[in-house]
């Protein structure tokens, strides 16, 4: 297999200058050899079909995607306390295309982002792939190199016996969520189509499920709710063991109705499964016939490191600090 696992599905239907520099300071595309195939980042042109998901779903067309990036700027520029790059079209297209362009939600979700950020700087601040080397090296955080049917990211989180929780907490498995769904915000493949997780909780036991805290639950539920800038399209529960209930429980009574229709148990149905998912684009562990190996924490840490001065970027722009 000596193809670039890179799917031709990223589009801006007004291509603008800004796209080409999205990752700050690089002279190529970040990427990393893996025996036969190149991992990187996807963003060049997308195809005819992510076109029409973008058109159907987003409203995005040329004079829509003009009109709102023109009225978001200028709402942005009323936010004199938030420091971010006015004059880059792709940054602000960042924001409208999960707000289906829609100026003035796109700026609520601005707000939410960087609140967010501000409310818990303790896990923002300085935050940077460098510096997070520990949850990669764990390998319970990954994204398969490949999308799904629809050409949404798959994120797999393993939370059961992989997960050593003496050497690694749950606030750096968040650091790390984050890390992968800042990267997928810079891909107009993933801005298009959004993301998907797997939480694999096979082999979680009564002692881990005492790292989840009620605080901890509002955190990830107000994150993924109002201030993550992706499209989330679901969350796939699998392996789930019976002290599931209780991490669940904790996580209940902060869910919106749409969150929550998102969320979908499958045990170890892997026909459910499937039903959302189709098995070419999962690996045999989930019941798949997808032949591409699986990347591991460690490969896409070395890749996510050659983007760190985009990161420093993305870190530079939020509220003044008072």
């Amino acid at each position: 297999m000596s193809e670039i696992i890179k799917r031709d599905c990223n589009w801006n239907s007004q291509p603008c200058e800004d796209d080409e520099t999205m990752l700050t300071d690089l002279d190529e595309l970040p990427s990393i050899k893996l025996g036969d195939f190149t991992l990187e980042f996807e963003l060049g042109p997308p195809s005819a079909e992510l076109q029409e998901v973008a058109r159907k779903e987003l409203r995005e067309t040329p004079e829509v995607q003009k009109e709102a990036v023109d009225r978001f700027r200028e709402l942005l520029k009323g936010e004199t306390d938030l420091l971010c790059p006015l004059e880059n079209d792709a940054w602000l297209i960042r924001f409208l295309r999960p707000t289906k362009y829609y100026p003035e939600s796109a700026l609520k979700l601005v707000k939410n982002y960087y609140s967010f950020k501000v409310k818990h700087a303790n896990v923002y601040d300085g935050l940077k792939p460098s510096r997070e080397k520990n949850i990669f090296e764990q390998n319970i955080l990954t994204v398969l190199p490949n999308r799904d049917q629809h050409g949404r990211r798959i994120l797999i989180i393993e939370l059961g016996k992989k997960w050593k929780h003496n050497k690694c907490s749950l606030d750096e498995v968040f650091k790390g969520c984050v890390l992968y769904l800042e990267a997928a915000m810079l891909e107009p493949t993933s801005q298009i189509a959004g993301a998907i997780v797997i939480f694999d909780m096979d082999g979680l036991s009564l002692q881990q499920t005492w790292q989840f805290t009620p605080p901890f639950a509002k955190r990830i539920v107000d994150w993924l709710q109002d201030s993550v800038p992706l499209r989330i399209k679901n969350i796939h529960i699998v392996n789930q063991p019976y002290v599931f209930n209780m991490v669940f429980a904790l996580f209940k009574p902060f869910l919106r109705e749409k969150l929550k229709s998102r969320i979908i148990f499958h045990g170890t149905d892997r026909k459910s499964l499937h039903q959302y998912i189709s098995p070419k684009c999962l690996p045999d562990c989930y019941g798949g016939t997808l032949q591409i190996p699986r990347v591991t924490g460690p490969q896409w840490f070395e890749l996510l490191l050659k983007c760190d001065k985009e990161y420093e970027a993305i870190n530079s722009y939020g509220y003044k600090k008072k």
